[in-house]
């Protein structure tokens, strides 16, 4: 494994991966294979390129269009696919779910083919811990439980694992699936709950906290995440799924308060508003799969809420511009109008 083509590479979690990899592996090149959508950004890799120089490649591409995938794999020599490219927030596909369905069911088909067409090259899936739905009582998800996805997203994400499933069986693919906790850190677009919240309150704007705030989630550091996938991708079992996060649980009300302490900000900027359509009420998962392979988490909760909000006040220049874009339009659709409570 030496040519890594890394879908989504110019996203979140995706140029996070990256950077991770290249300064782990000095004789791995890294193949970006990104469409640009409004999350995937050419400035969240600037200063990765500058470092690597050769070693990091861009391809401006859509996992959806075969003919380039397979250019790309052929031009590139590649030998192993980590996928990261999809549609990934839950407020978004609830208004617009065919997005979905298009990048991360079908355009999952595509890299799973053109690996098979390839030669049956390495394959990894980046997949969610919302695939398994909500989680009732004291239970923490197994890779073996039952998925039960209850959003258009993350039933998206659980046909992509089990089109992946599918090609291990079917064809006899390598495959690797891991199923990521909530992540947070840097570059993360702003439309997603921690980095909204913690621009909003350098704004002095109300943070719109769903519900009663007492649903549970495992917030995990996405260099924590990166490094968990570097363990699946080398040291995984051929065709077996592995959950990343922290394996532990806390509100996002308690998010909250402490992303407010780190800021100095008062709790009174916290806007309780109707909840989501479909809300879950509770994730987390077991990770001691992974950690039998001898991962294990270097940030808790709130050292990663911490780390994020000091990467989000040092570096304005990258998401003041965000906010002053189309993503005005969005908050105003999605927050606009939503009645406030309590």
């Amino acid at each position: 494994m030496q040519n890594i083509l890394v879908t989504g590479g110019a996203g979140f979690i995706g140029c996070n991966f990256v950077r991770y990899m290249l300064d782990k592996y000095p004789d791995y090149t890294i193949v970006v294979y990104d469409k640009l959508t409004y999350a995937g950004r050419l400035e969240n890799l600037q200063d990765v390129q500058a470092q690597h120089g050769s070693r990091l490649r861009f391809v401006q591409g859509d996992i959806c269009d075969a003919a380039a995938v397979d250019d790309a794999i052929g031009a590139h020599d590649i030998d192993a696919i980590v996928n990261f490219a999809a549609e990934t927030h839950v407020d978004r596909s609830i208004m617009s779910p065919d997005a979905f369905i298009q990048t991360d069911v079908y355009g999952t088909y595509v890299l799973l083919e053109a690996a098979r067409k390839a030669g049956n090259l390495r394959y990894h899936q980046i997949s969610t811990d919302e695939v398994y739905g909500h989680i009732h009582g004291d239970h923490r998800s197994l890779e073996s439980d039952s998925m039960a996805p209850r959003s258009p997203y993350a039933a998206s994400k659980a046909s992509g694992d089990h089109m992946v499933n599918a090609y291990y069986i079917t064809y006899g693919l390598p495959v690797t699936i891991s199923r990521g906790a909530n992540n947070i850190g840097p570059f993360q677009y702003p439309e997603k709950v921690v980095p909204l919240f913690v621009t909003n309150a350098l704004n002095n704007m109300a943070l719109p906290v769903y519900g009663d705030g007492k649903q549970m989630r495992d917030y995990q550091y996405v260099i924590d995440h990166c490094s968990g996938i570097d363990v699946v991708l080398h040291e995984g079992v051929m065709g077996e799924s592995y959950n990343i996060g922290t394996g532990k649980e806390m509100t996002n009300l308690e998010m909250v308060e402490i992303l407010l302490d780190a800021l100095g900000k008062p709790r009174s900027l916290i806007q309780h508003v109707e909840d989501r359509q479909g809300h879950d009420r509770r994730y987390c998962m077991n990770v001691n799969k992974l950690m039998a392979l001898g991962w294990e988490p270097e940030y808790t909760h709130e050292e990663a809420i911490r780390a994020t909000v000091r990467w989000y006040v040092d570096n304005q220049w990258w998401w003041e511009p965000i906010r002053n874009g189309e993503f005005k339009e969005y908050y105003q659709r999605l927050y606009g109008n939503r009645k406030v409570i309590g």
